[in-house]
């Protein structure tokens, strides 16, 4: 869709307010759809994408619009510089001032900007991830980071099938294809509006990372287990792990939001499954917690992260979090890691998996966890995935990145529980999963 007077100045409005950093990047979208109701689905599209092109390329684009440039002029370079929309298109929808002030733009080369305004990154996210890459790969990264997402469905194989759906949305004019890595997998070529969908109505198909989705096959649960969801959201790797049970034992969904428990429980009625728990605690330390030490075959523990893998998503995060908040996490992720060992059983499993690419927040937290809980042996996360059938091998741990996988930037490792003077055990496949 090409803009319009009305759409510039609309998502000027929005940036303006985006770009304060006081509130997420969605609620702030969120909150002006509801003031302009009269905006059409294309035009809601069309703001959205642009607010959040502006901010992937923030950096960039005031090193050629100017350091104190405001959401216009970084909206109209956007729309210039990165879309090619040319002055002659552009003037009619601007001010005079703002259409002279565009001719006087000179060319920017990268040979003259800075690492950090080539990557859109913050000089503090950059300094820690040369620590783990170079610089060619740093670029790499960086560019798929700045890209949108694509929209991932993950199937619930006990209502349908990946053809079956498939199939469906194909006949619907959808462009689909599997999965690279997830047996559940289905990747879009546009981004509809599903929420409508007969399809996600009835809780066969959910919105969900294909990266995200491996978090459940790491785990593997097996039917008629008790299983931990231990930062379980708004629950999508919960139903994912649901399924994976056959709806069969026990499947507890902890959480320390009763606000994202509540928006679980339409998900779970659609899905059909009836073995999911919700839990809403106070802490790791939650007595509801205590009381099952020691008793829980496999518990995910997907932590509160900065989210720096998810920045496709949520560009906002990068220039909302801080070097303090992330050393702040990493004393959370601890907290919660050990707090959720406890519940796991001698020969019981337990994944922590993190949407963040910084060292510290993953390995870092592993190498500590381990270091002082020597009942925990890490196993290797591509022999699990490769006795399930799935072609990824990043390593012992999991760790994915949008330009290699397509997927958001996860990372994830696998531990066991030593059972009294036995040592760790062989993967196997598992034909129940």
């Amino acid at each position: 869709m090409k803009p319009t007077e009305k759409l510039i100045d609309s998502t000027a409005d929005v940036l303006s307010r985006m770009l304060r950093f006081e509130h997420t990047a969605d609620s702030v979208l969120s909150a002006h759809f509801r003031d302009q109701r009269a905006l059409q689905s294309r035009e809601r599209a069309f703001v959205a994408e642009h607010a959040y092109l502006v901010l992937r390329r923030l950096r960039w684009l005031r090193a050629v619009a100017g350091e104190n440039a405001g959401a216009r002029k970084l909206l109209i370079t956007a729309l210039a510089r990165i879309e090619g929309l040319g002055h002659k298109f552009l003037a009619p929808l601007i001010s005079r001032n703002e259409a002279q002030w565009l001719e006087t733009l000179a060319p920017t080369a990268d040979t003259e900007l800075s690492l950090g305004e080539r990557t859109d990154l913050p000089d503090w996210v950059i300094e820690r991830l040369l620590t783990q890459m170079d610089e060619a790969s740093l670029l790499s990264l960086a560019r798929a980071l700045n890209t949108q997402a694509p929209l991932d469905l993950r199937v619930n194989l006990m209502k349908s099938d990946i053809d079956a759906v498939t199939a469906t949305l194909t006949n619907n004019g959808l462009t689909v294809t599997p999965g690279r890595f997830s047996p559940w997998a289905l990747r879009l070529g546009e981004r509809p509006s599903l929420t409508k969908n007969p399809l996600y109505e009835k809780g066969i198909i959910e919105v969900q990372d294909e990266g995200s989705q491996l978090l459940a096959l790491l785990l593997a649960p097996k039917r008629g287990e008790m299983v931990v969801d231990f930062c379980a959201g708004a629950g999508g790797k919960t139903l994912a792990l649901g399924a994976m049970m056959r709806s069969t034992g026990r499947l507890y969904a902890f959480d320390v939001s009763e606000k994202r428990l509540i928006k679980m429980r339409p998900r779970v009625a659609r899905s059909g499954l009836s073995n999911i728990h919700p839990v809403l605690i106070d802490s790791e330390n939650d007595i509801k917690v205590k009381r099952l030490a020691g008793k829980i075959d496999r518990v995910l523990v997907d932590a509160p992260c900065s989210g720096l893998g998810t920045l496709r998503r949520n560009p906002d995060l990068k220039w909302r979090q801080t070097p303090t908040a992330v050393e702040e996490l990493v004393v959370k992720q601890g907290a919660i890691l050990a707090g959720a060992a406890r519940l796991v059983k001698p020969g019981g499993r337990l994944v922590y998996a993190t949407c963040s690419l910084l060292d510290a927040e993953n390995r870092g937290v592993i190498d500590t966890f381990l270091a002082s809980h020597p009942d925990f042996v890490r196993l290797p996360a591509n022999e699990i995935l490769a006795a399930g059938r799935i072609d990824l091998d990043t390593g012992i741990d999991l760790e994915l990145r949008p330009d290699v996988h397509g997927t958001d930037g996860f990372y994830a490792a696998v531990m066991e529980r030593r059972a009294p003077n036995s040592a760790a055990t062989t993967p196997e496949t598992d034909d129940d999963a």
